[in-house]
């Protein structure tokens, strides 16, 4: 037999290695890809089952100007006051507008049907009625519409159960509380008048049960916000897209309708608030400036009838016709101004145009006044009165005038606001994009289970090559692959008093296959044991572990065979008195073994057993002693390894892990090799580097390890290498 090893290179402790990553993706190949089915499968089902989402959109443009142009619209935009699109945008968006939606549409008041678990929106979409073995949820055809919902304010947001009953009846609950009973089309008050609830339709079938809720008007409108959005088209092109998202494309196209007109009547009302505020101001005006004209017209009566009929010259005539005309002017710059104060500071160029006009016309009236002070006494007193009461006159006429204008300006009013597509619910839904839906989910378990493999081998490292063992001091005496053979004689074995079983071999690799190539691995270490034992003081070899599982008993049971065979005596000693299982590969049982010898309650020669591997005889652990550990320190157990010795060529001592017990230690002392297994993929070099160090601050030297049951991995390919074993037989 030849065996042939090759490894491949091995990257360096802090480079990242790419090709054992690789390697551990291509071995998780089938978890990877039933997890991402398991993914896509349950994407394929929630985009089936989700509710649909459905969009109504609509299309306003914001014009620069209005219809109407008025000089203090072009004094604005000629001083950059014109309103920003970044202004109608937040407009479209705010409680002013949303508001008076919710109000409208009564968005307020939720009403939710109890639907079939986990698939019962699904049916209700695919028309299905309600079938006979249900009550409680609603189906297809069946709905409920609240006329009116008034509640007081400790009761807004609180969930009310309506259960639909017989003859248009039904039943309100709050929890388990019955509130009342109520019939449909007639407004009910419940809860000692707190709520009033007015059912206008009920369809559906006895038991029904639908959910209603009257949340606050804020809540409603944070909701409603939730779902709309506005952007504009183009930069500053004041073409403004609107967009509702709603699971009923109706109600979608409905509020979004009601939206737009909402702010097309806000727009028109905005630009009318100026004309409408004149409008109001000249209407106040009115009452003042006809009692001032009343009462300027008597004071000028009496005094003619005083002076009897006192009539003015064609100069004093003049005069007062000039009067009049600075007077009414001043009059109306005074309404012009009291205007312009409520928008303007006095340093805007309106403002002060105006109050330089003024000025002008003030200083015209006091150089008239001087000329007024030459005239007879009279002649002045009558002047000063017929100017007030020809100045208040007109100043009548103009002011019924304006109020005519203005009237005529708020109706004629138009807004800069115009609706290019009115809201339309599209057909299909935008959500779940099932294809994309689908994809995405697929892809993120795929990551997931992709990160998890990863994540797994780099945490939970086991050895993987001769070398890693090499590398903690370690000479490795024997790489055994795992044997598909031995798999085969593993039975599951459950004591009587404990919950879980374990896997033991029922039989010997060694006897029933023995051209499997862990035997011939095995083979191979029969040679370096040979060499390695001329400088041990006995003939006797300790196979220990860092942990349980790791094949121990595998190994001893199976070297001790192929030594047997090699026409030697050997004897396998099962010195793991706790949870030793030798005696099952040969179908035996362990009572009657080590522990019963070291208590003195049966001779050596009674429980060495002779298995059929000719050659080939062990020793059963025996029956579980409370104190094994206090039994190998004894000297009986040195006297038996002794009397072991003489009888046979080569002891094989299987003990239990040395990190789980001390027994390791307690033998090693009694053994002249020490040998360490270590199983692949299972055994952090931490872990083994931790073993070897407690066995040498116990005295003892490890003399070499063994790297049981190699798989040939993808990972150990790519990355540490792989080991092949060729076999060739001569026939002579």
């Amino acid at each position: 037999m030849v065996r042939e090893t090759k490894t491949g290179s091995r990257p360096g402790h802090d480079d990242i290695d790419l090709g054992r990553l690789v390697g551990v993706l291509l071995d998780n190949k089938w978890l990877i890809m039933l997890v991402t089915a398991i993914f896509a499968v349950a994407a394929v089902v929630h985009v089936q089952l989700a509710t649909p989402i459905y969009r109504a959109d609509a299309l306003v443009q914001v014009e620069g100007k209005t219809g109407l142009s008025n000089p203090l619209s072009e004094v604005r935009s000629l001083l950059g006051d014109e309103p920003k699109t970044d202004a109608e945008l937040e407009i479209l968006r705010s409680r002013m507008v949303l508001g008076q939606a919710v109000d409208q549409e009564r968005l307020d008041i939720s009403v939710i049907p109890t639907r079939f678990p986990f698939v019962g929106d699904f049916l209700v979409r695919r028309g299905m009625e309600r079938p006979e073995f249900v009550r409680r949820s609603v189906w297809a055809g069946e709905y409920l519409n609240v006329g009116e919902l008034r509640v007081d304010h400790d009761w807004l947001g609180r969930a009310l159960l309506l259960v639909a009953g017989q003859e248009d009846s039904y039943r309100l609950y709050h929890g388990d509380t019955l509130l009342g009973e109520g019939q449909v089309g007639v407004t009910e008050a419940f809860a000692d008048g707190a709520i009033e609830l007015r059912v206008a339709e009920l369809s559906a079938g006895e038991g029904a049960e639908f959910t209603v809720v009257r949340r606050t008007r804020l809540a409603a409108i944070n909701q409603l916000r939730a779902r709309f959005s506005v952007t504009q088209r183009g930069r500053d092109s004041g073409v403004f897209s609107m967009t509702l998202l709603d699971e009923d494309p109706r109600r979608a196209q409905r509020t979004l309708s009601v939206i737009a007109q909402i702010y097309l009547t806000q727009n028109v009302e905005r630009h009318s608030a100026e004309a409408e505020q004149s409008l109001v101001f000249l209407e106040e005006q009115v009452p003042l400036v006809r009692t001032d004209l009343a009462s300027a017209e008597d004071a000028l009566n009496s005094f003619r009838m005083a002076h009897e009929s006192v009539d003015l010259s064609i100069e004093t005539r003049s005069v007062l016709d000039r009067a009049v005309d600075i007077d009414a002017r001043l009059s109306e710059l005074e309404m012009e101004q009291a205007e312009l104060s409520r928008r303007y500071n006095a340093s805007h160029p309106l403002y002060a145009a105006m109050m330089e006009k003024r000025n002008n016309l003030e200083r015209d009236r006091e150089r008239l006044n001087e000329r007024i002070q030459d005239l007879p006494e009279t002649q002045q007193q009558i002047l000063r009165m017929s100017r007030d009461v020809e100045v208040t006159q007109q100043v009548y006429v103009q002011l019924l005038n304006k109020i005519q204008e203005m009237g005529i300006t708020k109706a004629s009013t138009v807004g800069n606001v115009r609706i290019l597509d009115d809201a339309v619910a599209q057909p299909g839904p935008v959500e779940p994009r099932k294809p994309v839906t689908v994809v995405m989910i697929t892809l993120v378990g795929g990551f997931l289970v992709v990160a998890f493999v990863i994540v797994r081998s780099i945490f939970n490292r086991g050895v993987e090559s001769a070398e890693q063992l090499e590398d903690l001091g370690l000479p490795v005496y024997a790489t055994v692959p795992l044997s598909d053979d031995q798999q085969k004689l593993v039975r599951r074995v459950k004591r009587r008093n404990r919950r879980h079983g374990r896997d033991v071999a029922c039989g010997v690799l060694a006897q029933n296959a023995p051209d499997d190539t862990a035997i011939e691995a095995l083979r191979g270490l029969r040679t370096s044991l040979h060499f390695a034992m001329l400088e041990a003081g006995n003939n006797r070899i300790m196979i220990t572990g860092p942990s349980p599982n790791i094949g121990k008993s595998f190994i001893s049971v199976n070297l001790g065979a192929v030594v047997a065979q090699g026409g030697q005596r050997v004897l396998v000693l099962d010195a793991d008195m706790r949870k030793g299982h030798v005696h099952t590969a040969f179908n035996d049982d362990s009572k009657g073994g080590l522990s019963e010898v070291l208590a003195n309650k049966a001779a050596l020669d009674d429980v060495i057993r002779q298995s059929p591997i000719n050659g080939l005889s062990y020793v059963a652990r025996g029956k579980a002693p409370p104190n094994p550990a206090e039994l190998l320190m004894s000297d009986r157990f040195a006297a038996l390894l002794d009397a072991l010795s003489e009888r046979f060529d080569l002891v094989i001592v299987d003990t239990p892990p040395i990190l789980a017990v001390t027994d390791a230690a307690i033998i090693g002392h009694q053994c002249g090799t020490t040998l360490m297994v270590a199983r692949f993929a299972l055994n952090p070099p931490r872990e083994i580097d931790v073993a070897v160090r407690r066995l040498e601050s116990g005295g003892i030297k490890v003399k070499g390890g063994i790297l049981n049951a190699i798989e040939r991995k993808a990972a150990t390919s790519y990355g540490y290498g792989y080991y092949h074993y060729a076999y060739k037989t001569t026939q002579n």
